[in-house]
């Protein structure tokens, strides 16, 4: 279906236009005929469809720019916030509705300046939506429209009382619409609770696999795992590549480590500041680096399409984390490769236990290591501007580097408390002297 026969109006089609689109995803093309009637709406779609689009083609429609808060997008991260921000704004460029982001980790006072300056639109988190509500400075009389986006993930983070009290707080009278990739039943229930007589689409749930997605294993030594990993972009030369890591002293290490062997690449994290992550975004988005090291936090919300290679550097723990990385590549019906780097058997056999519930298949690939990419490189730590205040302060708990037991400074022990190694043994923990006595 095309947009034109979606009857928007001419300057939301202008602008949909210059995005480039024509034709309207199974999504869309199914929400919004019932979102501009008015009704509540459940949508369950594979990610990556244009679910965003189509809840802000709609509210962009509907809603009349008075600059009082008539439609609340809620979202489970501050990268997606920015996401669907980003989004209402390339729709909305010739529409004067103010769109507005509201999530922790940023100048609470910039916002609550905008919000008294006067916004149409709210895109936020669950626990920053609280904080103005309980400061007062968020007014939610006036909300007409309420968007549920990535429920299901809101669930697996714990968001699924806050999300309650913030609907308590909306009129009873407003039309709620809920977007979500898979449908577990505390998100069916919180529907019921919420909804009157919503309408269900189901175009395409999240499976295990992406049809455009090629996926393979490399069988890697553990002390090759970064070469490895170099002499693989060296040889693929993706145009923008992601390469996930489980934790975030792990993707700091391996940020550095490919600074050191001529890899420009940016990292992305908990433990950055909103202002580092959010140039660390921008910096991948517009390619002046093509290589992304994250962790999962950028596994679900991160919408770029011309991502050509995933690299599980780390494989996830859970099935449904591994179908939501790779979700990143093929993007708007493109190709994209996924990559598993698995070191042991134990590993190989969790990636076997991925696959077959995808019911799909994975080849292994072998990859050369280039000797050039073997050379030790050390391991450095990120400057404290970068971090956010509590990774500062557990960094300084830690001796002052944040990488654990196996480098310089202490790690805890349960039974014995703080312990040092190596050569660390030689001084004393800070608030301990060296006698036992």
């Amino acid at each position: 279906m095309r947009f034109e026969d979606l009857r928007l109006r001419e300057n939301l089609l202008k602008a949909v236009a210059d995005a480039g689109f024509t034709e309207a995803t199974p999504i869309q093309a199914h929400a919004i005929p019932l979102l501009l009637q008015g009704s509540d709406l459940i949508g369950q779609a594979q990610t990556g469809t244009g679910k965003t689009a189509a809840f802000a083609l709609s509210i962009l429609q509907v809603i009349a720019p008075e600059k009082k808060v008539q439609a609340l997008v809620l979202v489970p991260t501050r990268e997606l916030a920015l996401q669907v921000v980003e989004e209402f704004r390339e729709l909305g460029k010739y529409c004067p509705h103010q769109v507005l982001s509201v999530y922790g980790g940023e100048d609470i006072e910039r916002q609550i300046g905008a919000l008294h300056g006067g916004v149409d639109v709210v895109v936020g988190t669950p626990g920053r939506i609280i904080d103005h509500l309980e400061r007062g400075t968020l007014n939610l009389s006036h909300v007409k429209m309420v968007v549920l986006d990535e429920a299901d993930r809101m669930l697996d983070m714990g968001f699924i009382d806050d999300v309650r009290f913030i609907l308590s707080k909306a009129p009873k009278h407003r039309q709620t619409m809920l977007f979500s990739a898979t449908m577990p039943h505390a998100i069916v229930q919180l529907a019921k609770e919420s909804m009157v007589q919503p309408e269900m689409i189901k175009t395409s749930e999240d499976k295990m696999t992406a049809e455009n997605i090629t996926q393979h294993f490399v069988v890697v030594d553990p002390k090759q795992k970064t070469s490895a990993l170099c002499s693989l972009l060296a040889e693929r030369k993706p145009y923008l590549s992601i390469v996930f890591c489980r934790t975030k002293r792990g993707a700091d290490s391996l940020h550095y480590a490919l600074l050191d062997k001529g890899f420009d690449n940016v990292c992305l994290h908990g433990d950055l500041t909103q202002a580092r992550r959010e140039k660390n975004i921008a910096s991948f988005r517009e390619q002046k680096a093509n290589v992304l090291v994250a962790t999962d936090v950028a596994a679900r919300g991160l919408d770029i399409d011309d991502v050509e290679l995933i690299v599980n550097y780390n494989l996830p723990d859970e099935p449904e984390v591994y179908v939501h990385r790779i979700g990143r590549t093929a993007r708007a019906g493109k190709k994209g490769d996924a990559i598993s780097f698995v070191t042991n058997v134990m590993e190989k056999r969790e990636l076997e236990k991925m696959v077959a519930r995808s019911r799909s298949t994975i080849e292994r690939l072998d990859v050369h290591v280039d000797p050039k990419y073997t050379a030790f490189t050390p391991r450095r730590s990120r400057p404290d501007d970068e971090l956010t205040p509590q990774a500062r302060g557990r960094r300084d708990r830690f001796g002052g580097r944040p990488f654990g037991r196996h480098s310089h400074g202490p790690h805890f022990s349960r039974r014995r408390g703080p312990q040092l190694h190596g050569r660390d043994r030689r001084r004393p923990l800070p608030g301990r002297s060296r006698s036992r006595a």
